[in-house]
């Protein structure tokens, strides 16, 4: 293996050299991209279906392999930016590690990891304001990168991040008569769908490198196919059709809204929950297709624009907005309030740093709230200290195994969610603050941000809370409720979405 390994790498470099009188031109970056905004204003979206290809150097890693096949006699095409046009009804690529003729140093500045993709957005904005041109990308967290040059206009958040790159991750097809490298962007194609690595998908997609040196695969998708592999893993198939149709037009929206999210990459969304669950699905399940056809291009608008349709799974009876959850601004459309069935008594109030309240709340049994019957309504965990501490120390935190944790709950939001986490150990000088998404990204056995805490002893802490996300937006739990009670799609978006209009995605000026 290592011989023809080495072979192959051979015969790479020959290729560069043979077809470049420039030995570095061959490893010269593609220009070449994809119109982001011509795709979605077409109806389609270009979905990172597998990220960050090649990264391993383990060469039996299925980051490092992908076969695309043909089943039923179509051919498949690839069209690479190189030039090269190939046909086969079988392809393998690979993916090798080519060493540079030089070495490359690459020099910028790094902010400290982002929880979400939301508060690196929020963080970038001041620095747009400056005439600086951040970066949002997601090597393995959140991050806004930028040039070097402008080390003097930012915070001491920002760390100077020197990348030395020694080789190259360089596809290439390896079947029986062809060895052929590929540039980005690679197009690949057929008439028929395609099995990827034993996989059927769809018949559209692209080859991209990333901004890391790997490679990302992407599936081009329209609105609708790409909704058939987001419901029944966002929301589950066997919802109310109502309830359905509303998270339909949520997906639809939130989708397009968030296009932008790895723009850095040239494509618009992931299949991980950093995006929307996307997942090949070509069982049709009738009422999925039902939902999709019958709000097909309906988004939520406010003020004739898109509006960022959050969503989660439960609120744990009472809403959030958007700050509470995120570093960034409030929407008019999201709004704190109770989520009752119907009336209810709105007696609870909620104070920064008194529990009083939210006790009251968290035990209270004389309301019906929407979306009580989820298993995450109301949870309790009982925690280790050795285990927190584990915890914290997994985000390169520094505190020692064997002393005394204690917490501090320092800022709640209106829905009484914690936005403000202050964490001490006996012994280190400088307490832990964690705020907003950063609560939920260190103490990760915590369904929301909605809890009271409790010690037992120095070793076990209690957490009792209510809801499983964020709680900004629908709640999942409330909105199949809501349909079993007979409201309409309308009606339910028109709950947790404050002054909306449902709009067809085409008379949206963009």
């Amino acid at each position: 293996m290592k011989i023809i390994k080495k072979f192959r790498l051979i015969l790479l470099i020959l290729f560069c050299i043979s077809f470049n009188t420039n030995v570095v031109k061959c490893y010269s970056e593609e220009l070449t991209k994809l119109n982001l905004n011509e795709e979605i204003n077409k109806g389609y979206l270009l979905i990172g279906i597998k990220q960050y290809l090649g990264r391993e150097k383990n060469i039996f890693s299925q980051n490092r392999f992908l076969s695309f096949e043909t089943k039923k006699g179509s051919m498949l095409e690839i069209i690479s930016s190189n030039g090269l046009e190939y046909k086969a009804k079988k392809v393998d690529i690979l993916f090798d590690r080519v060493p540079l003729p030089t070495k490359l140093l690459i020099e910028r500045l790094v902010s400290d990891p982002f929880a979400s993709f939301e508060s690196a957005k929020r963080a970038s904005l001041p620095l747009k304001e400056k005439g600086l041109d951040p970066k949002i990308t997601y090597p393995n967290d959140w991050e806004i990168w930028l040039p070097t040059r402008a080390k003097n206009l930012v915070s001491q958040n920002f760390k100077l991040k020197k990348i030395s790159i020694e080789e190259k991750i360089v596809p290439f097809i390896d079947n029986e008569y062809v060895f052929q490298k590929l540039d980005s962007i690679t197009r690949i194609f057929s008439n028929e769908n395609i099995k990827i690595n034993n996989v059927e998908y769809g018949k559209e997609f692209y080859l991209i490198k990333d901004s890391y040196g790997s490679w990302t695969l992407v599936q081009k998708l329209s609105f609708n196919d790409y909704l058939r592999g987001v419901l029944p893993y966002e929301i589950g198939s066997g919802a109310p059709m109502e309830a359905l149709k509303a998270q339909a037009i949520i997906a639809r929206t939130w989708a397009i809204y968030n296009s932008d999210r790895f723009k850095s990459d040239n494509y618009h969304l992931c299949i991980t929950t950093q995006c929307q669950v996307y997942k090949p699905s070509l069982n049709n399940n009738l009422n999925i297709e039902k939902a999709i056809r019958e709000t097909t291009n309906m988004i939520m608008t406010y003020n004739g624009n898109p509006v960022n349709a959050f969503y989660h799974a439960s609120n744990g009876g009472i809403s959030a907005q958007a700050s509470e959850s995120w570093e960034m601004k409030d929407y008019p459309y999201f709004l704190t309030k109770y989520d009752f069935i119907g009336g209810g008594n709105n007696k609870f109030n909620f104070f920064n740093t008194d529990d009083k309240s939210l006790r009251k709340f968290i035990f209270d049994k004389n309301n019906k709230y929407l979306g009580s019957n989820h298993y995450l309504f109301r949870w309790t965990k009982k925690i280790a200290s050795t285990q927190i501490i584990n915890l914290i120390n997994e985000q390169n935190s520094s505190f020692e195994k064997d002393k005394t944790i204690d917490f501090k709950i320092i800022e709640r939001g209106k829905s009484g969610r914690v936005i403000k986490l202050e964490i001490r150990q006996a012994g280190r000088l400088e307490p832990l603050i964690l705020n907003k998404d950063d609560i939920r990204k260190y103490l990760k056995f915590l369904p929301s941000n909605l809890f009271i805490i409790d010690k037992l002893n120095d070793d076990f802490w209690v957490f009792t809370g209510g809801g499983f996300g964020h709680g900004v937006g629908l709640s999942q739990s409330g909105a199949i409720e809501m349909a079993k009670l007979g409201f309409n799609y309308e009606r339910i978006l028109g709950h947790y979405y404050e002054g909306i209009n449902i709009s067809d995605f085409k008379s949206i000026k963009r």
